[in-house]
C-alpha cells in the first residue's frame, strides 16, 4: 500500500493550520522537514499531518511547545509515567491559575459594582483603584 505524499500547503491543509505554522514547527525540530530531492519539492505524508495534530491538540490543552516537545520524545508509548508527571505538573499549574483568575473576577466583580452605585461622583472607583493599588 502506497503513502499518500503532498506539499507543504497541503499539508497545511489537511492538518488545519497555515504555511507558516508548519515552518515555525520545523524550525522549533517539532517536525522533520522531508528531504528536498535534486531539482523536486518536498514531500510530506500522514504522519505528517498527525504530528501536527497532535501538537495543536496539546497546545488546547494547555501544554506550552517545550511541553509538547517533550511529550513527543516519549511518543512510543513507553513512558507513561514520565508523560503523566508533565501532566500532573500541567494540571497543577491550570489550578492554580483558576485560583488566580478566580481572586481577580471578585475583586473586578467587587469594582464593577461600585462604579454601578457611584451616581454623580466625579471619581470613578475603577480608576481610582487602579492609581492607588500596587499590584
Amino acid at each position: 500500500m502506497t503513502q499518500k505524499s503532498f506539499t507543504i500547503g497541503a499539508l497545511a491543509k489537511n492538518a488545519g493550520v497555515n504555511i507558516e505554522t508548519v515552518r515555525f514547527y520545523q524550525r522549533r525540530g517539532l517536525l522533520v522537514e522531508p528531504e528536498k530531492p535534486l531539482g523536486g519539492i518536498r514531500r510530506y505524508n500522514d504522519s505528517h499531518t498527525q504530528r501536527i495534530q497532535f501538537i495543536k491538540h496539546g497546545q488546547t490543552l494547555g501544554f506550552s511547545l517545550a511541553e509538547i516537545e517533550d511529550l513527543l520524545s516519549l511518543e512510543d508509548g513507553q513512558h507513561c509515567c514520565e508523560a503523566q508527571e508533565i501532566a500532573i505538573h500541567k494540571l497543577e499549574l491550570i489550578r492554580d491559575r483558576i485560583v488566580g483568575l478566580q481572586k481577580m473576577e471578585v475583586a473586578l466583580s467587587d469594582l464593577v459594582k461600585r462604579c454601578e452605585e457611584n451616581s454623580g461622583s466625579v471619581t470613578c472607583p475603577l480608576i481610582a483603584t487602579l492609581q492607588k493599588e500596587k499590584p
